[in-house]
Formats: structure tokens, C-alpha cells, sequence
């Protein structure tokens, strides 16, 4: 089994989108940190499982994490493609 390249970003939960529909599942959309201004929300099913097997939702607010996980074959090793400069400080 490969292990899996991740980064783990800090979030906020904004706001609940309530279902407009009893077919269709309410929303809560999170805001992450560090990413850009126009790709910061998003917006997933507020349905989550506790430690006991429960069903849980986020709460407006709620401090969260967001982490992004890929297979290593997925991934390429990063090259830093800057010069060092001397006369910058």
C-alpha cells in the first residue's frame, strides 16, 4: 500500500444552506483558509459521523479542517525554480 501525499488547511464553517427540497440534503458552506479569494467556499453535504458511529452536522462558525490527500503516483516532487538573488534582502 502506497502511502498518500497531504496538506491540512484550517477552515470556518459560513454558513447552512437549508434543503429547498425534503429530497435534497441541506449544505454547509466552509471557507479555507489560504486559498484564493474567488476558490475559498465550499460547499458540501453537512453530514458528518462521530467517534460512537452517530450522525452529526457542523454547526455556523464551527472551527474546521480541511485536509487534501493524493496517491503518490498522483504526485511530483517539487523543484524550487528560483535563483538566489544577493542583492534582495
Amino acid at each position: 500500500m502506497s502511502e498518500k501525499s497531504s496538506t491540512t488547511l484550517p477552515a470556518t464553517v459560513e454558513k447552512i444552506i437549508k434543503s429547498p427540497h425534503p429530497s435534497v440534503p441541506e449544505k454547509v458552506q466552509i471557507a479555507v483558509e489560504g486559498a484564493d479569494h474567488l476558490f475559498r467556499e465550499i460547499r458540501i453535504e453537512n453530514a458528518l459521523i462521530d467517534e460512537n458511529g452517530d450522525k452529526v452536522r457542523l454547526k455556523p462558525g464551527a472551527d474546521v479542517e480541511v485536509t487534501i490527500e493524493a496517491d503518490a503516483a498522483a504526485t511530483t516532487a517539487k523543484s524550487d525554480t528560483r535563483t538566489p538573488d544577493a542583492s534582495r534582502p
